[in-house]
């Protein structure tokens, strides 16, 4: 009797170690902008972006400060924070969406599309994104680019500041996810 408890404790412990879980997450996706313009190309970097993605469901959540932007003078970010983005109102900025066609289990580079909503000061708006998916030994990178027009969210700027801030922003992103431990 002892034997047969001790040989089920094992396979359920073997058992629930093969469990995998359906959700991968980063905690340091990088996520850029870049403003061209005559006068001055604008350009910052936020590599704090948090995202989480459930395989089982083919959907993605991303999470980011606004205010962890990092710009190369330090008066576009204040500028950028309390003028435009207004982020002590407006903190973070979301994305919640789903990977169209996507196969978790393909080995390899997939280009896929992601549709969903960005929320970026409480403003939110419907887009689809191409993205690259590379899935390496169980490890997932997803990179991609998106415009966004900036009065699609109310950024207000300044008649005399319209020639120095482009009225498309072009932003980037590369995440590398690894398995969500609980």
């Amino acid at each position: 009797m002892n034997k047969i408890i001790v040989l089920l404790f094992l396979l359920t412990s073997v058992m629930s170690s093969d469990i995998k879980s359906d959700q991968i997450i980063t905690r340091q996706g990088q996520v850029s902008f870049f403003s061209y313009t005559s006068v001055e190309n604008i350009e910052a970097k936020n590599n704090q972006v948090l995202s989480i993605i459930d395989l089982s469901k083919n959907e993605i959540a991303i999470s980011m400060l606004m205010n962890a932007f990092i710009f190369k003078k330090s008066l576009m970010h204040e500028h950028f924070n309390e003028s435009y983005i207004e982020s002590d109102l407006y903190p973070k900025a979301t994305f919640q969406g789903e990977i169209i066609d996507f196969d978790p289990s393909a080995e390899g580079v997939q280009t896929k599309f992601v549709k969903g909503t960005l929320t970026i000061r409480n403003i939110a708006k419907e887009i689809e994104i191409k993205t690259d998916i590379d899935k390496i030994d169980g490890k997932y990178l997803i990179t991609g680019d998106f415009e966004v027009v900036v009065k699609d969210f109310e950024i207000k700027i300044p008649p005399i500041l319209r020639p120095n801030i482009a009225e498309v922003i072009s932003i980037k992103f590369r995440f590398e996810y690894q398995p969500y431990e609980k």
